[in-house]
């Protein structure tokens, strides 16, 4: 039997999800100040079931970096990442006229039972100048808190339909030049403390080895400051994922910066036609302590799809 959640929603600000009085995580859909940093929904802050925090927010290297968000990098031009674009032959610019946004329209549902909480939330991607380019039906599901693990997890979906006349063309700064750095997608930013960390997936250990891989999981484990302890996150593949527009890659850093994303335009561009849609589902597992392959297996099968 899962733990018991409070939800406690702040109309047209934010969600908090507690569990024994800890808070697990806020969800802010209120529109940020800066448009430079694309103004989107997030998470911060995420925290373990111990109270450990396991997000950043506006680190002074990437302002526009905040906690958890869905973003994309490059689309037809445009940047829903926030901050510099990469451009090719030109490196990073600050081109203000191309950061996009994304808007809330409101929750279609929203389910708060005892130990869970379910929404889906519409948004509207808009261009620069505030013209709508694509609707996302967005759904997500904070649940199994177990306090005898020490892991509670954190399912994110995605429906993003193309709403112009013209497809709509996905990459990432990999496709305009720049090796590795093919971030685009559901992105994690972790806190300062966890640069260096230890990175795994299926089989493997190490940033290098899972940088532009593909896996079921790929986990982070960062050592915090002021407490004596670690706390790891796990991301996982739904597996009708590999049945969506774009079979997805890894982008994971430790150093300089603690950063996962769930890149669905890594190597290869893609455009989704006028009036069609994508689909991916994630789950995050978080977790204290520092988990090792084994547990991290049997943890994310007591939890099937």
């Amino acid at each position: 039997m899962n733990h018991p959640i409070t939800v406690t929603h702040r109309h047209g600000e934010s969600i908090t999800v507690e569990s024994d009085r800890t808070e697990l995580m806020t969800y802010v859909y209120k529109p940020d100040p800066l448009e430079f940093e694309s103004r989107k929904p997030y998470i911060h802050p995420l925290r373990t079931l111990s109270g450990n925090t396991v997000t950043g927010y506006r680190p002074n290297d990437h302002r526009w970096h905040k906690g958890l968000q869905m973003t994309a990098s490059h689309v037809s031009g445009h940047n829903f990442w926030g901050g510099n674009t990469y451009v090719r032959g030109e490196g990073y610019l600050a081109l203000p006229e191309r950061v996009g946004s994304m808007r809330h329209e409101g929750f279609e549902t929203f389910e708060v039972h005892p130990d869970e909480l379910r929404f889906v939330e519409n948004l509207r991607w808009l261009d620069s100048g505030g013209g709508p380019w694509a609707f996302e039906r967005r759904e997500l599901r904070a649940h199994s808190v177990d306090p005898a693990n020490g892991t509670w997890a954190l399912d994110w979906s995605i429906r993003l339909t193309n709403t112009c006349d013209e497809p709509l063309r996905f990459g990432s700064p990999t496709t305009e030049g720049r090796e590795m750095a093919g971030y685009t997608g559901l992105h994690w930013r972790g806190p300062r403390e966890f640069t260096g960390g230890t990175v795994q997936g299926p089989g493997t250990t190490g940033a290098d080895a899972m940088m532009g891989a593909r896996g079921r999981w790929l986990a982070f484990t960062g050592e915090h400051d002021e407490v004596d302890g670690h706390s790891t996150v796990v991301f996982e593949h739904c597996p009708s994922n590999s049945e969506s527009v774009h079979e997805s890659h890894w982008f994971v850093r430790s150093d300089p910066t603690p950063a996962v994303a769930i890149s669905w335009a890594f190597f290869e561009e893609f455009e989704l036609p006028g009036g069609e849609s994508f689909e991916y589902t994630y789950r995050i597992l978080i977790a204290d302590g520092a988990l090792n392959h084994e547990r991290i297996d049997r943890t994310l099968d007591e939890h099937p799809w």
